[in-house]
Order: C-alpha cells, then structure tokens, then sequence
C-alpha cells in the first residue's frame, strides 16, 4: 500500500488504496449516489493559508495576579501540610510505598506549564490567543451542595490513590472545582482543529480545566482535568459548563473502553454542580435546563494533532513552538524515540530505486510521526472490532498518543449497519460513520504530517511514508482481530466479506453474534437444518432465502474450524475473551441518566460494575446484553447531537 503525499500536490488520493475498500466499503450499497460516501482525499495544506488575524482586548492583571496567587499559596500549602514532623513524614511514605495516598499527598508536577510558552494574561475573555500553549485559569462554575454520582477505584490506581478518600464530605467541592485541589496549577489548553473537514482555526479548552500532573509511584505521569468547570478565553460563546447527560456518557464510556481493552483516556469520578444548564440538546430552539455535572478525566496527556495545527497555522515565530510542543511530548512520552541510536537501523525504501529511503534514526520527528500513525491506525482497528463509532472525528479530537478521546454522540453498533452515525450532526453526509472511520483515520494523519511540514520538521517523503505506515499497520491489525473474533488461525477474507454482508443485509445484532458465534461446534457431519441453531437467538426474523445464504457461509466457516485443529473449548473460550457480551449501548446510558436526573445515581454505578467485566457472563446481568428495546429508536437515545 503505498500513498503519495507532496507539498506540491495538495490532494492524497485514497482511490484503489482506500483502506475501508478492503474491509468494509464492498459491504454497503453501490449506487455512486449514496450519501454514506463522502468523498475523501488527504488534503496537505501549508500554514499559509490557514493564517489567522485578531485584536485581543487589554490583558486584565487582576486575574493575572489572582491566579498565580492561588496556585502559589495552594504551592505552599501543599509544602506546609508535609512539613509536619518525622512521624507524620515517616507514615507519608508509608502511604507513597502502600499506594494509598490522600489528596493532599498527591505528587504533583507541571512539566506543561514549566516548559511551554504559556499565555501572559489570565482572564476569561474569550480571544485569539497567540504564542501560548495555555492559559492559566481557574474553575469558575457555579457550585451548590455538590453530589459525587460515580468513581473509579481503577483510575484512582493510576494515581495511587486511596478510594477511601472518595468516601471525604469535601471531595465534591474538590472535583467540582469549588474548592482548589493543594499543589494544583489549574489551565486551559490552546489547540485548533480541523471539523468535518474545514479548517475552523482557534478551539482550545472552552470548558476543560486542566489541574496538573501526577507523578505515581511508578513514575507515571497523569494529568487530571475538569470537565464542565467554567469559561476560559477558549469558550468562544459557550458558557463552559456540561450537563450530568453527557459527562455520565463520557465517564461511563471512558472506563468502558479500557475494560474492553481499547486505549482511551480516563475517568476518576463524577459530580453534580447543584446547579442547572440550559441546553438545547437538538439545535432546534426548544432549549430546557438540565443539571450541571463535572467529569474528572484522567490521561496521560491530553495533546492533541489539533495542538500542533494551530501554532503551524499562524506561521512566523510559531512554528517554533511546533518544534517545542514536538520535542515536549516525544521527551515525556515516547523516550524510546528520544533515546533511539543509529544502531537501530530504521530504514526503510519507499519506491523502486535506492535513492527512496526514509531513515527515522536520522530524524527523531519522522520516527514520532511514524509511531503516531501506527498507534492511530491500531486505536482504529479496535474499534470498528467493537463495533465502536466515535462521532466526531475532528483533527482536535485525535490524541497524539493514539488514545479514544473526547466521548460526544458516540454510539456502539446494534444492528450491524456499516453507514450507522450516532451524531445527527453527521447525517447529511455520514463523514463519520462505522464504515468510514478508517479512511478519516488517514485523512487527520494527513493534516498532523502536513502540520509537521510545515514548521519543517519532516520532508514530504517521511510524511508519506508515515501515511504507508498508517495503512498497512490498520490492515494489519483488523484482519489479526477479525480473525480472533472468528476463532481462526489465519484471515479468510472471502469468508469474512460475506460474513459482513450477511451481517448488514440481515441487520444482525454485532455485539451478540460474535458472542453466539463461539457456539459453533467444528463437526462437519451436523445436519444442515442444524447448523443454525447456534445462532438461533441472534438471527431473528429471516426468510429461507437467508437462512439457506447463512447455513452455506456456517457450512464454510465449519470447514475453516476443522482445519484450524483447535478444540471446541479451547477456541471458545478464546473467542469469548475478544468478543463482549457486553457493550454500553446508548440506551444502557440513558436508562443511567434518566434515574440520575431524578438523583438516583445508583444505576449508574450498577452500569460501571458490569462494564469493569465485558468478556465475563456475569450471572444475573443478563439484561444488560439484551437488544436495545423499541424506546431506544427514539431522538436522543440511539442518535445524539454535540449539544452537551
């Protein structure tokens, strides 16, 4: 697979190598006329054209000087409560050993803060924010007699974090952001981003709260954020706060994934304001208020291609902090690349003659472009194996570190159906539908090379090169699952491209068949008026046209079984371990939310229990793998807007 990616021509041509053409595109209907295939072609833009003017107003010192005094005192605050004696020292570092620190033990560092050029001015008005990476702010929403709803004792790990400290009366007022975390260094991160294909210059963190790093035992670093905590100058005309609605999807689904195995960012707890937001969850003038909610998010950085493509757009001096933001992340978060010698030998030939070498021990950021890539591709391929559709897939919306982040409208597949977009915002030209979320994992590639050219830190050969990586890496990662998920040794694509169009013509439950599909015994002798009766409670309501098209594909897919040579336990069990009974589906949330809004938070924690074990059959929960009932079709549940 190879893709041609030049400065020179601005259009990457995805055509006979389009990577959903060989492995979901023959699934879907062929009329050219189709809205479910938006055109797409990797568009490589210089900074140029992509420059952005604007007069901000005068700086306000006060807030200046507001902030950096909270964070100082907070600073030394954190240092006084430590300095309280050789016994309270000694149990400190019992504590640190045991992995069970308080709030106040917490190690803090602000690497980002510390080695980045950071925004002069501190107010909240919204601008054009220039040379900066950030802006130190501090959460301002309106809080009263705040509730936590829901925690992670797995999060709270990562932090080393004893769970008991979310048992304190004060820890909501801590994480709504109504009162200071000690040795927190609260900012707004300044990025852009491409949406729905159009460069939208300026976004940043319009209601995201960075508070710090935390450095735990095992040296890991975690920055923690507060999500739904108040305006910063990045809030444009929003009013930076979030509903319980959809923080409860995003901490719900943040944990969710990373029990289904999939990289993604965190989430430590969630917590009610006490407070309502107006909303208008359809954008179609009915706005209604809703209760308030913060969402801590946990990750180990929240740097984004949207990061790097806002400073590349502004040109001049900025592309300096390109450079910077570059060399940033590949020293705190892929050292292997900081550390790579020549010794290595990373080279590797793009075209038919000697000449076409890229050498990524000669050029750190090409190695780091490459690794980006390949992470993307991987985080891709998980998900269209879950059958996972994120929804908004802007540029500002891709982790550097190849992790699911920021979760809006995203939805699970139910009935298998390539084209399914959760978002309504999606529909006129489903850019971001199941089917076509790896070609948009290629197409925000292109712009986060193009970005590095720009700032001239990769040549237009390591660019493409990355991209080729990016291909290859996806396509082998899907056809490695698709063939786990079918308990086989190697990939068949013939019995799997008529297994996803039996799927999609059928309209067949993803999730549960692949978890019915274990039943399938590897004896060749069964009759064939049997041989569906495996799949019995997942293929509903088919004809005998059907029946006989899926009893031909499990007469062949018997046949790959048998000669795999593994037995009927053995490859159940195996099968079982990549395939979930259980998904969070959308109407699994909303059946969360609903109680949650009447202040029941209890379902909601029932939901995460469940989600902790998705390849478990966990008696008695049942009714958490269950078809989405007739409710569930309505506006709301199955398809969402970004209106949170």
């Amino acid at each position: 697979m190879r893709f041609h990616f030049s400065p020179k021509t601005p259009l990457l041509s995805l055509s006979s190598s389009s990577i959903t053409s060989l492995c979901l595109r023959p699934f879907l209907p062929s009329s050219p006329k189709s809205p479910f295939y938006p055109s797409l072609a990797c568009h490589v833009s210089t900074g140029g054209n992509l420059r952005m003017d604007s007069t901000s107003p005068d700086p306000s010192s006060s807030s200046s000087v507001s902030v950096d005094s909270v964070a100082d005192g907070l600073k030394n605050q954190s240092l006084r409560e430590h300095d309280i004696g050789n016994n309270s020292n000694m149990n400190n570092e019992n504590k640190k050993n045991n992995g069970n620190l308080s709030l106040e033990d917490l190690n803090w560092d602000h690497s980002f803060v510390r080695e980045l050029p950071g925004d002069p001015r501190s107010d909240l008005i919204p601008r054009q924010v220039f040379h900066a990476c950030y802006t130190k702010v501090l959460p301002s929403a309106e809080v009263e007699n705040p509730k936590l709803v829901a925690w992670s004792d797995s999060a709270a790990d990562l932090l080393d974090l004893d769970p008991k400290e979310f048992e304190r009366p004060d820890f909501p007022l801590k994480f709504s952001g109504a009162s200071p975390l000690a040795g927190s260094m609260p900012y707004a991160q300044c990025y852009g981003g491409h949406q729905f294909g159009t460069w939208a210059g300026q976004l940043g963190d319009g209601r995201a709260i960075t508070l710090g790093e935390i450095m735990n035992s095992k040296l890991e670093r975690w920055e923690l954020q507060l999500k739904g905590a108040g305006k910063t100058p990045y809030s444009r005309f929003a009013d930076g706060l979030a509903v319980l609605r959809s923080s409860i999807r995003e901490f719900l689904c943040s944990e969710a994934m990373h029990f289904l195995g999939i990289p993604t960012t965190r989430a430590l707890c969630l917590v009610t304001t006490g407070k309502f937001v107006t909303r208008d969850m359809f954008y179609d003038g009915n706005p209604k208020d809703e209760p308030g909610a913060v969402v801590c998010r946990v990750s180990q950085s929240f740097l984004r291609f949207g990061s790097f493509q806002i400073h590349a757009s502004r040109g001049g001096e900025d592309l300096g902090i390109v450079r910077s933001l570059a060399d940033y992340a590949i020293r705190h978060h892929f050292p292997r690349i900081e550390n790579m010698s020549k010794n290595e030998s990373l080279s590797f030939s793009t075209g038919d003659n000697d000449q076409s070498v890229v050498d990524l021990t000669s050029n750190k950021y090409a190695a780091w472009t490459v690794e980006i890539a390949e992470r993307t591709a991987s985080l891709v391929a998980r998900w269209q194996g879950v059958g996972f559709t994120h929804g908004v897939l802007n540029t500002d919306n891709m982790s550097i570190l190849g992790l699911t982040i920021d979760y809006g409208p995203f939805g699970f597949l139910d009935a298998f159906d390539p084209s399914y977009t959760p978002n309504v915002t999606d529909l006129p030209g489903r850019r971001y539908c199941f089917a076509n979320q790896p070609d948009i994992g290629l197409w925000n590639i292109a712009q986060f090379a193009s970005t590095l050219m720009t700032a001239n830190l990769i040549s237009d050969q390591e660019a493409n090169y990355a991209m080729e990586r990016y291909g290859t890496k996806f396509m082998d990662d899907y056809q490695a699952i698709l063939s786990q998920k079918l308990g086989l040794q190697k990939y068949n694509k013939q019995l799997v491209n008529k297994l996803l169009s039996n799927l999609a013509v059928d309209k067949v439950d993803y999730t549960n068949f692949f978890r019915a599909l274990s039943n399938i015994k590897a004896d060749p002798s069964i009759p064939g008026d049997e041989l569906l009766v495996p799949l019995k409670a997942v293929l509903l309501d088919i004809g005998k046209e059907r029946k006989e098209a899926w009893t031909s594909w499990v007469q062949s897919y018997i046949q790959e079984l048998v000669a795999s040579g593994v037995s009927d336990e053995e490859r159940k069990a195996s099968m079982n371990s990549v395939n979930p009974k259980y998904v969070l589906r959308n109407y699994l949330c909303q059946s969360a939310i609903d109680a949650a809004e009447m202040g029941d938070f209890e379902e909601v924690r029932r939901l995460l229990k469940v989600m902790e074990r998705p390849y478990d059959e966990q008696p008695g929960m049942e009714k958490y793998a269950r078809l989405p009932p007739a409710w569930a079709y309505r506006p709301g549940v199955c398809m969402l807007s970004c209106s949170s």
